[in-house]
């Protein structure tokens, strides 16, 4: 009887022969995404060079060699086409990457373990009555664009539960994102399986003692500017801004998951649980 070729003799068995055959890697297609700054690009060079890749169009895994800035362009980039993305870490805070190493990078994938997160949307209503839409991944924020405070009416399901708002502006933030703007201005950090959305002030000035709320994950926040003629501001979902709003209204997308690969020990939900602890 011929001998199976040795490249199946690692996973598995044959039923009929007790021989060994391979299971199928989870990651079959890998493709290279690099930011432009010279330590991103020349990793990527070497991972090329060294490790089959295509087009990340075509890529079962893409593999985002740079910051969480660039792990936040890649995620929004496949947004309608969601790829598994695992990050390694040539930018400088690295929050939502793993650490770099050119050797090992298949048996990597393999051991990844997967968080799922869900973006948000947001319709912004200008003052001259257009509509616009965007998604964020961290947050969706509205904040003053002059030395006027702004003056917000909030919203959550059609019930008006803060009638004015003054301050700088507001968040609202999913648990992925509660580690960045919304922790720096003073909102709660979400574990990432957490079914809730954080809504925070930026820089209340009244209600004074008002320091936000933790809402369930299906709510539907609305944000009504008073005067956005006198006291315009801006509506930002991550990067994407549109200014002079008068409404937003802002929601989780379940129907869009979005999946981050991390090595054993260092998932995301580990890193956010870390961060509560200092």
């Amino acid at each position: 009887m011929r001998h199976p070729d040795p490249q199946w003799s690692r996973c598995g068995l044959y039923p009929s022969t007790g021989l060994t055959e391979p299971m199928p890697r989870r990651f079959s297609r890998i493709a290279f995404v690099a930011s432009p700054t010279p330590e991103a690009r020349e990793a990527a060079e070497a991972l090329m060079r060294r490790y089959d890749h295509v087009p990340p169009e075509e890529a079962d895994v893409v593999v985002a060699l740079g910051g969480d800035g660039l792990m936040l362009q890649v995620l929004h980039r496949f947004m309608n086409d969601p790829k598994p993305i695992y990050g390694m870490n040539r930018g400088t805070v690295g929050f939502l990457m793993n650490e770099f190493r050119e050797d090992a990078l298949l048996e990597r994938l393999e051991a990844t373990k997967r968080s799922t997160i869900h973006p948000m949307t947001m319709v912004a209503t200008d003052t001259e009555g257009r509509s616009h839409t965007a998604r964020a991944i961290n947050e969706v924020y509205m904040l003053r664009q002059t030395h006027q405070t702004a003056k917000l009416k909030v919203s959550v399901d059609d019930h008006v539960r803060l009638p004015e708002l003054i301050a700088d502006g507001i968040l609202a933030a999913t648990p992925a994102g509660s580690t960045a703007y919304n922790l720096s201005v003073g909102g709660p950090i979400l574990p990432l399986n957490a079914q809730l959305m954080a809504l925070t002030p930026i820089s209340a000035f009244r209600p004074r003692r008002w320091r936000g709320a933790l809402l369930p994950n299906h709510a539907r926040v609305r944000i009504d500017v008073i005067d956005a003629t006198y006291r315009p501001v801006a509506a930002v979902a991550d990067h994407t801004e549109f200014r002079r709003v008068c409404t937003v209204e802002t929601w989780l997308d379940h129907a869009t998951s979005l999946v981050l690969l991390h090595d054993p020990g260092h998932s995301l939900e580990e890193r956010i649980l870390r961060e509560q602890f200092g």
